[in-house]
């Protein structure tokens, strides 16, 4: 497995990774048409947007085995004045589930927040149905903050949660606490 810095040139297989998890994940809590009609375009402007000329403070990490894609994390540091910086999208390719990549790729974003974010915390946001990842969650040390609705790009409001973290070294031990544990249950 390898890690790198997104480019321009990834904006289109980081799309079609992040809206075929939609498609798998959000099934019965977005619109249906949406996830078969829009999200693929929907995702690759956003990607296209982001990565053509990316703002100073938004970090995009993949995870490629073999040049595929299996997995990706964009942050954008210090993004919310109260909350700091957010955890945007966390994604693995269903082939590559469960093989510790996402807690890999929280581990990599934690490193960056800590060292050009030290100074704020750390938040993301989830689905409330979107149970496999509230639980991925709560099991690396997220607080739940808040509930909110959430106005997603299908025209639909979705109750969602905001899970916190005081700072990204506080992530980065949670992280790193989550895969000893796992080395010795394994």
């Amino acid at each position: 497995m390898e890690l790198k810095v997104a480019e321009y040139s990834d904006y289109e297989r980081i799309a079609t990774l992040h809206a075929q998890s939609w498609k798998q994940f959000y099934s019965g809590i977005l619109g249906a048409e949406f996830l078969e009609e829009e999200v693929h375009d929907e995702r690759s402007a956003i990607w296209q947007t982001r990565l053509i000329n990316p703002p100073f403070n938004q970090h995009v990490i993949l995870l490629e085995e073999g040049g595929l894609l299996c997995g990706f994390v964009c942050a954008f540091g210090n993004h919310d004045f109260e909350k700091g910086t957010i955890i945007d999208a966390l994604h693995i390719d269903p082939s590559y589930r469960g093989r510790g990549l996402g807690t890999q790729l929280l581990a990599e974003i934690a490193q960056w927040i800590a060292q050009y974010f030290p100074d704020n915390g750390v938040y993301l946001e989830v689905m409330k149905d979107n149970k496999q990842a509230v639980e991925f969650y709560q099991h690396l040390g997220g607080q739940c903050d808040l509930e909110r609705l959430w106005n997603a790009p299908c025209g639909s409001q979705v109750t969602e949660l905001v899970y916190t973290w005081p700072s990204g070294q506080a992530l980065l031990e949670s992280v790193q606490d989550h895969i000893k544990s796992e080395l010795v249950t394994g």
